[in-house]
C-alpha cells in the first residue's frame, strides 16, 4: 500500500514538472512570435500570441491548483517540498513572461499602421531577443534535468543582458537627440527592449530556483562566482 502510494505521488509530482514544461515552452513560443510581429510587421503572429494569453492563464491557475492539492494530501518534506516551493515560483515567472509576450505582440500591432519598423537599431533588439531567448531555453531544460551547473550559466548570462539593454538605451536617446521625430518611435524600442529585458531577469530567476531544487540553498542575491562555486 505504501509503496503504490510513493509511486503515486511520484507520478502526481512528474505529471506537475511536465505541465510546466508545457507551460515554459508555450510562453517562449510566444516571445519568439511577439518578436517575429515586432520585427517584421507579421501582425497575424501578434494577434496569435495575445489571443493566447488566456492559455497560459489558464495552464498557470491549473498547476497552482494541483500544486495546492499535493501540499494539502501528501504534506511533503525534503526536497519534495524545494520542489513544490520552487515550482510556485517558477510557475508564477512563466506566466510574466507571457505578459510580456504579450506587452511586446500589443505594441507590434500598433505600430504596423506605419508598416513594420525599419532601422539599424532593430539589429541590437533582434540581438537582444535572441540571447534572452537563449537564456530561456537554457533554463528550460536545466529544469527538465535538473541540471543546476546548467542553472548557474543562465545565471551568468544575465550581466549581457543588462549591458545590451543599456546600449540600445544609449543609442535610442542619441537617435533622439539627433532627430527628434523619432522620440515616439523610439519610446516605443524602449518599451519592447525593457520587456526582452525582463524575460531575461524571469530566466534568472528560474535558473535560480532550479539551483534551490538541486542543492537546497537559496542563490537569489549571491554574485555569480558564488553560484558557479556552489555548483560544482
Amino acid at each position: 500500500m505504501t509503496e503504490h502510494i510513493s509511486r503515486q505521488y511520484d507520478q502526481d509530482l512528474e505529471a506537475i514538472r511536465s505541465r510546466m514544461m508545457q507551460m515554459g515552452g508555450l510562453v517562449e513560443s510566444h516571445i519568439r512570435m511577439a518578436m517575429a510581429g515586432y520585427l517584421d510587421g507579421d501582425v497575424a503572429r501578434a494577434e496569435q500570441v495575445i489571443s493566447g494569453d488566456a492559455k497560459v492563464n489558464e495552464l498557470e491557475l491549473a498547476i497552482d491548483g494541483d500544486l495546492g492539492q499535493i501540499i494539502v494530501r501528501r504534506q511533503p518534506a525534503a526536497s519534495d517540498l524545494r520542489l513544490i516551493l520552487a515550482a510556485i515560483k517558477i510557475v508564477t515567472d512563466l506566466e510574466r513572461i507571457g505578459d510580456e509576450a504579450t506587452k511586446i505582440a500589443r505594441m507590434a500591432k500598433d505600430v504596423q499602421g506605419a508598416g513594420a519598423p525599419q532601422s539599424p537599431r532593430l539589429v541590437a533588439l533582434g540581438h537582444i531577443s535572441d540571447v534572452s531567448l537563449g537564456m530561456l531555453r537554457r533554463a528550460l531544460d536545466a529544469f527538465a534535468r535538473l541540471d543546476a551547473a546548467a542553472a548557474a550559466r543562465v545565471c551568468g548570462e544575465d550581466a549581457t543582458i543588462d549591458e545590451e539593454f543599456r546600449a540600445i538605451i544609449r543609442q535610442l536617446i542619441t537617435f533622439m537627440m539627433e532627430d527628434p521625430r523619432t522620440i515616439s518611435s523610439s519610446i516605443d524600442l524602449v518599451f519592447v527592449a525593457k520587456a526582452i529585458e525582463r524575460v531575461g531577469d524571469h530566466a534568472k530567476n528560474l535558473a535560480e530556483q532550479i539551483i534551490y531544487i538541486v542543492k537546497g540553498t537559496d542563490v537569489r542575491h549571491s554574485s555569480v562566482g558564488t553560484v558557479e562555486t556552489m555548483v560544482r
